[in-house]
C-alpha cells in the first residue's frame, strides 16, 4: 500500500494532490474540522458533507497537521473510499479546441497549480475550485467524425454564458455547442433563485448555489459553521466547499426542488438565512462562480450500461421514477446521466470514443472495483500499463482506471 510517511496512512495522492477523507456523523461535525483548518495556508480546500469531509493539502507537513487536528476532535480518516474522476479528450489538434473548453467550463491551465506530479502528456484544464472534473486534451491522429456518445452539460449564470463566444447554438433546446472536432457541450443558462433581495446571492444552476468571498479565515470559519447549523436545522443536505478566501454553498443537483427536500422545508427561507449570515460576516457574493457540470452518456440499453457504471464508479442510482442519474454517495463527483441511443445506430457505437472518463482509486480499492465492474457486464481491454487498467462497458464505452499513490 502506498503511503507518504508520518500520518500518511490517512492520505493518498489523487490528481497530483495529497487528499484525505475524514468520516463525520453530521455536517456540523464536518464543519467543526473545516473551521479549524481554515487558517492553514497549506490547506487547498475542504469539501464538507453530512457524512464527512474531503481535505486537500500542499505538503506533507500540512497533512500531518490536518490528521492531528482531526483526531483531536474524534474524526478518523478512511483512505479506502478516496477516488477522483477526470476526462480525457483526444484531438488531431488539441491546441485548436483548448480555448473552447477553457471558455465554456471556466477552467484554467494546470500549469502552476499545486500538484506533486509533473503534467501528463498533452494539456490539462482544471477547475480552479477543484470541484469539477479535470479535462486532459491529448493528440490522436485517426479521424472519428461521428457524434460522440459522451458529452458534458454545463450550467452557469446566464450573464456569464452571454459573455462567452461558444459559436452557434443548436440541439432540441438551443443550448448545444461544439468545438472544432464536434465534441459537444450543452451550455445551460442559470437564473437567479427566487428573484427577491433576500436570496439575491443565490443562483439556480441545476441546484441552488451561492459563492462568497471572505478574506478573513475567522470569517470563513464562522460562515461554514453557521451554514452547516442552518442546513441541519432545516433538514437540508447542503454541500459546503471551503477554499482560499471563498466559501461555496450548494444544494446539489435538483435538491432545491419541491418534493426532493424534506416535506415542509422552505429552500428560499434557508437561502435567505444563509445569505443574511454571510453578509453579517462581511462576505461578498461572487456571482460568476456558481457552476454545475455533469456527464451525459448515450446508451442503446440504458439499464445494462447503467449497471456497469454504477459498479465501476461506486455510485448509486437516483431513486426517482424516470430519472437515469447515477450519483456519488459522498456527493463529491459529477452526476452521470444515461439517455437512450437508437439501437440501430451501429456506426456511432462502433466508433472509438474521443472522450472517456478516468477513475483514480485508492490502491486498496482497485482490484475489488475492477471485479465488480466485470461482474456488471464490463470487459477488460488489453494494452494497459502497470497501475492502469482499460475497461469497456457492455456497449464498448471506455473507462480508464488508475491506482492512486
Amino acid at each position: 500500500m502506498a503511503t507518504i510517511g508520518g500520518d500518511a496512512e490517512d492520505w493518498r495522492t489523487l490528481g497530483g494532490v495529497r487528499t484525505a477523507w475524514f468520516t463525520a456523523p453530521s455536517l456540523t461535525a464536518s464543519a467543526a474540522l473545516g473551521a479549524r483548518l481554515s487558517p492553514d495556508p497549506d490547506v487547498l480546500g475542504c469539501d464538507l458533507r453530512s457524512t464527512g469531509l474531503r481535505v486537500r493539502v500542499r505538503s506533507l507537513a500540512a497533512a500531518e497537521r490536518v490528521s492531528a487536528t482531526a483526531r483531536g476532535i474524534g474524526l478518523l480518516a478512511d483512505p479506502s473510499v478516496l477516488q477522483e474522476i477526470s476526462l480525457v479528450t483526444e484531438s488531431p489538434r488539441p491546441g485548436d479546441i483548448e480555448p473552447f473548453w477553457r471558455s465554456a467550463l471556466g477552467y484554467a491551465s494546470s500549469e502552476g497549480m499545486a500538484a506533486e506530479d509533473p503534467p501528463a502528456d498533452g494539456m490539462t484544464l482544471i477547475d480552479p475550485l477543484r470541484r469539477d472534473p479535470r479535462l486532459r486534451l491529448c493528440t490522436a491522429e485517426d479521424p472519428r467524425p461521428l457524434r460522440q456518445r459522451l458529452h458534458l452539460d454545463i450550467v452557469r449564470p446566464e450573464p456569464v454564458l452571454a459573455g462567452l463566444d461558444l459559436g452557434p447554438a443548436g440541439g432540441p433546446y438551443g443550448v448545444r455547442h461544439a468545438d472544432a472536432d464536434g465534441n459537444e457541450i450543452d451550455a445551460v443558462p442559470g437564473s437567479p433563485l427566487g428573484g427577491t433581495p433576500e436570496s439575491a446571492d443565490w443562483w439556480q444552476v441545476f441546484g441552488a448555489m451561492a459563492c462568497y468571498r471572505l478574506a478573513s479565515a475567522e470569517g470563513r470559519a464562522e460562515l461554514v459553521t453557521a451554514a452547516a447549523a442552518l442546513a441541519e436545522e432545516a433538514g437540508a443536505p447542503l454541500l459546503v466547499d471551503l477554499r482560499a478566501e471563498l466559501v461555496l454553498l450548494d444544494s446539489g443537483k435538483d435538491q432545491w426542488e419541491e418534493g426532493v427536500y424534506p416535506a415542509g422545508m422552505d429552500v428560499l427561507d434557508l437561502a435567505a438565512r444563509i445569505q443574511a449570515a454571510a453578509r453579517g460576516l462581511g462576505a461578498v457574493a461572487v456571482p460568476d462562480m456558481p457552476r454545475f457540470v455533469q456527464l451525459f452518456l448515450d446508451a442503446a440499453d440504458v439499464a445494462s450500461v447503467r449497471d456497469f457504471w454504477a459498479a465501476a464508479l461506486g455510485w448509486r442510482r437516483d431513486p426517482r421514477d424516470g430519472v437515469t442519474d447515477l450519483v456519488d454517495p459522498r456527493r463529491l463527483g459529477p452526476a452521470l446521466v444515461l439517455q437512450g441511443l437508437d439501437p440501430v445506430d451501429d456506426a456511432r457505437r462502433r466508433q472509438r470514443s474521443r472522450t472517456w472518463p478516468v477513475l483514480e482509486l485508492a490502491p486498496e480499492a482497485v482490484h475489488a472495483r475492477i471485479e465488480q465492474s466485470l461482474a456488471a457486464g464490463g470487459s477488460l481491454l488489453e494494452g494497459a500499463e502497470p497501475g492502469r487498467w482499460l475497461l469497456a462497458d457492455p456497449e464498448g464505452n471506455p473507462l480508464e482506471i488508475l491506482s492512486a499513490r
